[in-house]
């Protein structure tokens, strides 16, 4: 059982060098507010599993890409499976904390997803485009992610890729939730600048299209980032769903913007907490 305090490990790469974006700013806010509901110790992703077992729950932030700490994650995962640890994200998230997998199966099942195939006899099933996106399917962070013509895209698609066409979209648009309570939304009016970002005021058809992959996602606790792009016929496209450490932009957020996320966070975390194990 928790304790009348909850004591919380905060994993954390505060030395991450994220293009830009300061991870360790985000997680320096966060946790000196949270420490007034928790008892709260910081870690980088390669200790976590050493040290969780004195703590209530582990609450995993802005800890990088796994892949490059991949033996420590996977551990890291079945220990905490094993022992039972509470992991904030629970560890069964479905998007894009079990790789990209999911874009294919969004795709088969007909969800408003950026297309995506992963074997070149599948390429005709792709709208037609000049150039197409290449990317890993343990990628994360843009690593490994490629741009290439039509005429090399059937000889790219080799390994554990998945293939996309290039859209031409008017912007990326970000909509972010605790839970399943949405809080806030941003997005990059300059395409070329893709963490720009301003708040951006859904309207309710967004809000139901980025509901519906929270919802499938099937998620309890944690919080989401439903990040999509604005097609040229205007539709929202999915273009990953984040669900293990998402970024939260809270420098583009205001006093009250910052308020009202911590509390939302806090709260979840003492349900989190409270539920059963």
């Amino acid at each position: 059982m928790p304790s009348a305090r909850p004591r919380v490990l905060y994993v954390t790469d505060l030395a991450y060098p994220a293009r830009g974006r300061r991870y360790c700013d985000e997680d320096i806010f966060l946790t000196s507010r949270l420490r007034d509901d928790f008892d709260l110790a910081l870690c980088h992703p390669r200790d976590a599993a050493a040290l969780m077992g004195a703590f209530d729950a582990v609450v995993v932030r802005n800890s990088g890409p796994v892949l490059t700490y991949q033996d420590a994650y996977d551990d890291f995962r079945l220990r905490a499976s094993a022992d039972g640890t509470r992991v904030y994200n629970p560890l069964s998230g479905r998007a894009d904390m079990a790789g990209k997998q999911y874009l294919l199966d969004l795709t088969a099942a007909g969800y408003p997803v950026i297309p995506t195939v992963d074997r070149a006899e599948d390429l005709h099933r792709l709208p037609e485009a000049d150039r197409y996106v290449v990317k890993p399917k343990l990628g994360a962070d843009s690593m490994g992610l490629r741009i290439v013509s039509a005429k090399e895209v059937r000889d790219s698609v080799a390994g554990d890729v998945l293939v996309q066409p290039c859209v031409d979209f008017a912007y990326e648009v970000s909509f972010y939730f605790v839970d399943h309570d949405f809080q806030y939304a941003l997005y990059a009016p300059d395409t070329d600048r893709r963490w720009q970002l301003e708040r951006y005021e859904p309207t309710d058809g967004d809000l139901e299209f980025a509901r519906r992959f929270v919802e499938w996602n099937g998620l309890g606790h944690g919080i989401q980032r439903v990040d999509a792009c604005r097609a040229p016929g205007g539709e929202l496209l999915l273009v990953e769903l984040e669900d293990l450490n998402p970024y939260l932009s809270l420098d583009a957020l205001d006093d009250a913007g910052h308020d009202a996320f911590v509390a939302a966070m806090k709260t979840s975390l003492h349900r989190f907490l409270a539920a059963p194990a």
